[in-house]
């Protein structure tokens, strides 16, 4: 197995952690590419046997054909969109990712937007910094008693809605896909359409995968 290890070659294509490229080189022959051209990549994608990105590279169908080697793809994040997985299947290739790895991040980095639209905190910071303390003009309004309206009511959702409710806010949430006990177990209320979600809420956020039918929400 140690000798199929060290044969195997490994194209991290963006930016890791040190910590993380340093464990694959434990065990495989890592180059890393995260300044190569578009052209370069094409050239070279056929020499590698796995190759790890995040959100930046699209591998498609066309580059796909040309890896030639390829037999795992590794996405270092929550979705696989920037993946022809159709094309990676019919060639046998494992498409893997990361659906917790970036969770709490997203849902806290929510919060904190939440917080700055009703505190209007990044004017309020702009003001000061220029030597004005406006502090009845920015006082904003509090988000205890306001209803959340989350859109999409996956892993990120859910979580934004666990500290959306820490705050004292009503939540509704929507989402086709999620069983109506699961509302209920998290103690947010569910909303049939996304238009129902919209008439009860104060503030809006949306969790939702791209795709055609999330075009334009």
């Amino acid at each position: 197995m140690n000798a199929l290890q060290e044969q195997y070659k490994v194209l991290v294509k963006e930016k890791l952690a040190d910590s993380g490229v340093n464990l694959l080189r434990e065990r495989f022959d890592v180059d890393l590419g995260v300044d190569w051209s578009d052209e370069e990549f094409e050239q070279r994608i056929g020499d590698y046997h796995a190759i790890l990105i995040r959100s930046a590279t699209r591998l498609t169908a066309e580059l796909i054909e040309k890896a030639s080697n390829l037999k795992v793809i590794g996405r270092a994040g929550i979705g696989v969109d920037n993946v022809d997985v159709e094309a990676a299947t019919k060639r046998g290739i494992i498409v893997a990712n990361a659906p917790e790895s970036t969770v709490i991040s997203a849902a806290e980095h929510t919060v904190g937007l939440l917080l700055a639209l009703s505190r209007h905190i990044p004017q309020a910071h702009a003001a000061l910094a220029q030597g004005r303390w406006e502090r009845s003009r920015f006082g904003g309004i509090e988000l205890a008693g306001k209803t959340l309206g989350v859109l999409g009511f996956g892993r990120i959702g859910q979580q934004v809605a666990r500290r959306a409710l820490g705050l004292e806010m009503r939540v509704v949430a929507c989402d086709p896909f999620v069983s109506k006990d699961r509302f209920r177990e998290l103690g947010a209320e569910h909303a049939e359409t996304p238009d129902e979600l919209y008439a009860a809420a104060d503030f809006v956020t949306l969790h939702l995968p791209a795709s055609d039918e999330t075009a334009g929400l």
